[in-house]
């Protein structure tokens, strides 16, 4: 399973996120970051982080995600939302199909 933060802001906001992203406190051993992943938009910047973790620590791993989005509160223009994703195998099993 995997979480998902997508996340967009002005370019003139850059500076601060990046300032708030050194700050941040470090993964929780039950997941695995990759990224976060960045590019240019003609209407800023926008990022994605994606989480990988055990389904049954999903509750913890969005809690965990959403408290790292709310360090960026306060900067102007940043938008973010925390998806959950299954694994196809997963979703299968959920439909009795696996």
């Amino acid at each position: 399973m995997v979480i998902i933060g997508d996340v967009s802001f002005p370019q003139e906001s850059a500076n601060d996120v990046g300032k708030r992203f050194l700050e941040l406190p470090p993964v929780p051993e039950f997941m695995t970051l990759i990224g976060p992943f960045v590019k240019g938009k003609k209407d800023g910047i926008h990022a994605i982080e994606i989480y990988e973790l055990d389904k049954s620590k999903v509750g913890e791993g969005v809690e965990y995600v959403s408290n790292r989005c709310v360090k960026y509160f306060g900067i102007p223009g940043y938008v973010y939302e925390v998806n959950t994703y299954l694994e196809a195998t997963e979703a299968l099993n959920m439909i009795g199909l696996g």
